[in-house]
């Protein structure tokens, strides 16, 4: 799946889950390079839904959303494909 994001740097998120919706690969188009390559690194592996709650709303600065938020919105919205 590609999430194009919304207030932030990066542009999209490319993200696959498998059957039981463990996160195979996360990758950001533009942003911080090395933050998001840490933060792809650290949530491969685990439930989408863990990865929502620790993540959800957090902000960047004096934005409402931040490239994490937006990876839970990515992350809802490929579970809410599934459904």
């Amino acid at each position: 799946m590609i999430f194009r994001t919304h207030g932030t740097c990066s542009s999209a998120i490319h993200l696959e889950l498998d059957s039981d919706h463990i996160i195979r690969s996360v990758s950001f188009d533009g942003g911080c390079n090395g933050n998001l390559k840490g933060i792809s690194k650290l949530v491969t592996g685990m439930k989408a839904e863990d990865v929502i709650d620790k993540i959800e709303g957090t902000t960047c600065g004096f934005k409402n959303t931040s490239c994490p938020d937006q990876l839970a919105k990515a992350l809802r919205a490929c579970l809410a494909q599934e459904a």
